[in-house]
């Protein structure tokens, strides 16, 4: 599970300033461009979002990523106490916690997030699973879509004529994955370019569903969460938990086992494995 919001807010401010502090490295160039950079940081540059100067994009960036960052903490913050304190610890005030007093609110509030990230999260996974079988259930009745005894659902676009893969073949596909919403999650197409893998390598799903593909066949496939990532889901990714997974698939080829060291080497970012 991902670190806490409060983790991951002070997280990204300390590598921002990490990024920025690169100062006195050789090569860089003479201090007064240094202070001219300084100097203009009010100036007027192109206007963005009605914010004329650097300081205005530049000051609502990073409060727009540390929002982001503290969503799941929107209820529990005093938005005016927490600027009280980034004001503070700005100007150099000495601060109203001591580093024990600190030390134990942050181990409680990260308690806290822990609490609200588990039950979001089977919040979620509830909420896809209802609507993923419901979904299925009518998926399931329309002409031309198959379920097969494991839940796996395919429809034929079109059938190539050459052989079927098994489960030990490496095989190359083009394909496009997305959510029960429509959002696109992965897609060789725009990457313009044809994933390897071992057809072993992959969720169930996947295994099942190129297996019954003669190559040059198109399908799509609709994988039920179990036959995918159930309910973990990718954790930070954008598959939620027991999330039900859309693809269109193109089966191009099975790859000779001669040939798969040179098509690993151009191997783009794989399809759905196994976890």
């Amino acid at each position: 599970m991902r670190n806490t919001a409060f983790a991951v807010a002070v997280g990204s401010m300390a590598l921002f300033a990490a990024g920025c502090n690169q100062a006195g490295k050789p090569g860089d160039k003479p201090a007064a461009d240094a202070k001219a950079a300084t100097e203009a940081k009010g100036a007027e540059v192109k206007a963005i979002g009605g914010m004329k100067t650097e300081k205005e994009q530049d000051s609502y960036l990073i409060g727009m990523d540390m929002g982001r960052s503290l969503e799941l903490l929107k209820d529990d913050l005093d938005l005016a106490v927490l600027q009280k304190a980034m004001q503070a610890n700005i100007k150099g005030d000495k601060p109203l916690l001591s580093d024990e007093e600190a030390r134990q609110i942050r181990e409680r509030l990260q308690n806290k997030v822990r609490t609200k990230q588990m039950e979001k999260m089977v919040a979620m996974a509830k909420t896809n699973q209802e609507e993923g079988d419901k979904f299925l259930a009518a998926n399931g009745k329309k002409p031309g879509v198959v379920t097969t005894a494991s839940g796996l659902q395919y429809q034929i676009v079109s059938e190539g004529k050459g052989a079927k893969p098994k489960a030990s073949d490496t095989v190359r596909v083009h394909y496009k994955g997305a959510l029960l919403d429509g959002k696109t999650f992965d897609s060789s197409y725009d990457r313009n370019e044809p994933a390897v893998f071992p057809l072993g390598a992959v969720v169930p799903g996947w295994q099942e569903g190129i297996a019954l593909m003669p190559v040059g066949s198109k399908f799509k496939l609709w994988i039920p969460s179990k036959l995918g990532y159930g309910e973990q889901g990718t954790p930070g990714g954008p598959i939620g938990p027991n999330a039900t997974l859309v693809f269109d698939v193109e089966l191009l080829d099975i790859v000779k086992p001669n040939a798969q060291g040179a098509e690993s080497a151009a191997m783009g970012t794989q399809p759905p494995q196994q976890k």
